[in-house]
């Protein structure tokens, strides 16, 4: 009798052992899992960040900020931008006092080599001293004359400004307003000089 009772408490321990096995393998196998998971999850989170970070969200966020940069330089425009259309005024420049300026301050030249309103500024010497173009008519500001104001067709068809009876150019060596870095300086076979509001060349 007391061999059977001790069998079957060496069965039963047994299997109870055997029970206890099987429970953490499968607690190990979920547990597993759910690690698993959460690693995959921080990882998605890692790449859409990192996504982020390096261009898709700032990307287009350069974007809009280019376009609202774009339109408030719009609205900051000169004069007759918005149409393209000449703007001739007086401006005051280094050592010459009160001469033509365009829309941006720059400084506005002749050139000797002109026939009347012909120009005679083309190809490296157009890159050098860029002929003052307009859409529109063009028009005055700040004390030039009106009635010296008027334009002249060049080869390519567009609308040179004239002022005087001269053709109008800016300098690429002028930097900025107030500069007048081409006045008496000759090049591409003739000289060049500011204006004054009375369309007589300005002196150093």
């Amino acid at each position: 009798m007391n061999a059977v009772t001790n069998r079957t408490k060496t069965y039963s321990l047994a299997l109870l052992a055997v029970l206890g096995a099987m429970a953490l393998a499968v607690a190990g196998c979920g547990g597993g899992s759910s690690s698993t998971s959460e690693s995959s999850n921080a990882s998605s989170k890692e790449s859409a960040s990192s996504e982020s970070s390096s261009g898709y969200g700032g990307r287009y966020g350069n974007s809009e900020n280019s376009e609202s940069e774009n339109k408030s330089a719009s609205s900051e425009s000169a004069p007759g931008a918005e149409s393209g259309a000449g703007v001739v005024s007086l401006g005051n420049v280094q050592k010459l006092g009160m001469v033509l300026v365009d829309s941006n301050g720059m400084t506005l030249y002749d050139f000797h080599k002109d026939k009347g309103t012909t120009s005679s500024c083309y190809g490296p010497c157009a890159e050098g001293w860029p002929p003052m173009l307009t859409e529109g008519e063009p028009t005055v500001g700040n004390g030039a004359s009106s009635s010296k104001l008027g334009t002249t067709e060049r080869k390519d068809g567009t609308m040179q400004v004239t002022y005087a009876g001269h053709p109008l150019y800016t300098f690429v060596e002028d930097k900025k307003p107030g500069e007048a870095n081409g006045n008496d300086v000759s090049a591409f076979g003739g000289q060049w000089y500011a204006l004054k509001g009375n369309g007589e060349e300005a002196g150093d």
